[in-house]
């Protein structure tokens, strides 16, 4: 190979390593690999990142995050990504999602930053309650959060990630407005929402539920319990629970997505109150059905809420 060819060679092959080099790793729409922990994060930052990136969700639509267990796929999935994204307030039980992304060497954004945590008390103990989406205003933390993390990763997208921010943002704002107003038909003597764990407490502080619980959760276990969330229900508990609920004057009470149904059916037929229904809780809804979005699984609970406490236990009304 003579001189002037090698020459051409090397000039090419520049250029070449310049033009991958100014791609941007996590720019491109085929580099950018977001991995969640939930389904909820996931929805947020599928809202943000629309088709210039990836989202993966760890947890299966109906999965409990305060008990999963990382499986070897879940490795190989965080070992792919940009950044891993989690709830924490230690809703990922034992740090799971901390644990893989620390792991594999990953970022990892806790999208509750900037929450003002409710307290709940566990075993003698207060701690924060992490299931903070539940309030639209948390929601719109989350999103900011993601979005700021989004921009350092990929700031040549920022302005994409922003507008889609901005429109969902948006939704939130109208979807907060419209639970109060459809919550605003339940009178507030009715407004009594009890479930199986204490998930709603953002939901009740923010809408008013549960007046004489200082508008937090009425629930008959704790946010987890050892292997399985309502695992660690006494005699004396389920006593306590139970004339509770007699007394609260619930019109219904519900199940969850996330949690087998048994203790809640169990208690209702004890204390004589209808199960208004399953509300979706720790998790989304499966792809296609109403629930497979933030916006839907809010809007069918709510629906759900408001029918069945208007409609069920007039008599205690």
């Amino acid at each position: 190979m003579n001189s002037n060819v090698l020459k051409t060679a090397r000039i090419w092959l520049a250029s070449i390593m310049t033009c991958l080099a100014l791609v941007a790793p996590a720019g491109a729409s085929d580099g950018l690999k977001i991995v969640t922990s939930t389904t909820q994060i996931a929805d947020f930052a599928r809202n943000i990142v629309g088709d210039r990136g990836e989202v993966h969700c760890i947890l299966a639509p109906g999965a409990d995050p305060h008990t999963y267990q990382p499986t070897p796929d879940d490795v190989h999935i965080v070992l792919d990504a940009n950044l891993c994204l989690q709830n924490g307030l230690h809703l990922e039980g034992k740090d799971w999602m901390g644990t893989l992304a620390r792991d594999a060497g990953k970022p990892i954004v806790t999208c509750t930053d900037g929450v003002q945590p409710l307290d709940i008390s566990q075993d003698g103990q207060t701690i924060p309650d992490p299931h903070a989406w539940f309030s639209p205003r948390n929601a719109a933390v989350y999103v900011n959060n993601i979005t700021r993390a989004v921009n350092r990763l990929d700031p040549d997208g920022k302005r994409q990630y922003e507008a889609r921010a901005q429109l969902f943002l948006q939704q939130l704002r109208v979807l907060d407005a419209w639970v109060r107003q459809q919550v605003a038909r339940i009178p507030p003597h009715r407004r009594i929402l009890v479930t199986t764990h204490d998930a709603f407490n953002y939901f009740c502080r923010e809408f008013k539920f549960n007046e004489r619980n200082n508008y937090l959760s009425i629930a008959p276990v704790g946010w987890s319990t050892g292997s399985e969330v309502g695992a660690g229900m006494t005699p004396e508990r389920r006593r306590v629970v139970v004339e509770s609920i007699a007394n609260s004057g619930a019109p219904a009470i519900f199940v969850e997505t996330t949690i087998s149904p048994k203790l809640i059916r169990e208690i209702a037929r004890d204390t004589g109150v209808a199960i208004g229904g399953e509300l979706y809780s720790d998790s989304m809804g499966e792809a296609d059905t109403a629930g497979e979005t933030y916006i839907g699984m809010m809007r069918e609970n709510v629906l759900l809420i408001v029918n069945s406490l208007l409609t069920n236990g007039d008599e205690q009304g």
